[in-house]
């Protein structure tokens, strides 16, 4: 029997001030009170969300979603992913913190890998990323170098590359780091490259699709999103792995990599 050998890796605060400026000094002629400067308006902060099938080469494997909500400060991220196949059971429950420009202010992670249980938080901390992990009885904690533009990038989880994909449109693509809590952690830097566009359609009607790929350690993860960057699907570094929206078709579809020989 042909076993599926499997490696997890889990991966992939803008402070406003007001300025008040003293009040005019009183002359021997009275002037008229100055209106105050109307308020900057406040950034407009839109809820995302999806659904996604686990496919292994074409088959659904398992399911994953994603909900990104405007939150006290900034957003709120949490994501969800269950896997069931032979020689895999994984389970994954994320919720993050993010500033207004989508960057990370705290991340805490549960899953569980063929009954294994993974417990995972993180903060940026004095210019550095505070990792801490918890898995098979031991705990670590690392210090990565931090960058603003980072993702936490846990296997299967379609929230970690839509928030990829916002912080690539907001910076050009560039300076986009992904955070792997892969033994004692590290951090890899992304390189997205763009591609022609192609088409597909969702829930039946036809859209445009624009083609994205993201290589990471050497890895790439083809990302295709429609025209409101919202992610439809994504070819995963683990072969014969994707992430599809529930109602998108990719025309023509794309070929999973077929599974590594054994």
């Amino acid at each position: 029997m042909r076993k599926c050998a499997f490696i997890c890796l889990f991966g992939l605060a803008a402070l406003f001030s007001v300025a008040v400026s003293p009040a005019a000094a009183q002359s021997a002629t009275p002037r008229p009170a100055a209106r105050p400067r109307p308020a900057a308006p406040a950034p407009v902060h839109t809820a995302l969300s999806g659904s996604f099938i686990v496919s292994q080469l074409g088959h659904a494997v398992g399911t994953a979603e994603f909900r990104l909500a405007p939150g006290a400060s900034g957003y709120d991220s949490t994501s969800a992913v269950r896997v069931s196949m032979q020689g895999l059971n994984y389970a994954l429950s994320k919720n993050e913190q993010l500033d207004p420009a989508h960057h990370l202010a705290h991340v805490m992670l549960s899953a569980t890998v063929n009954d294994q249980a993974v417990n995972v938080t993180g903060k940026p901390d004095a210019g550095q990323f505070l990792l801490n992990i918890s898995a098979n009885g031991r705990s670590t904690t690392t210090r990565l170098a931090g960058h603003a533009g980072s993702v936490f990038l846990p296997d299967f989880d379609p929230g970690a590359l839509q928030i990829m994909l916002a912080l690539a449109e907001a910076q050009n693509g560039r300076d986009l780091w992904a955070i792997i809590p892969k033994q004692a952690g590290s951090v890899e830097a992304v390189q997205l490259a763009t591609y022609p566009d192609e088409n597909g359609t969702l829930d039946g009607t036809p859209v445009t699709v624009h083609h994205l790929v993201a290589t990471i350690a050497h890895t790439d993860t083809d990302l295709f999103a429609g025209s409101d960057n919202q992610l439809l699907q994504a070819e995963l570094p683990q072969q014969g792995f994707s992430l599809i929206r529930k109602g998108f078709v990719l025309t023509p579809p794309k070929k999973p990599g077929a599974l590594p020989q054994q």
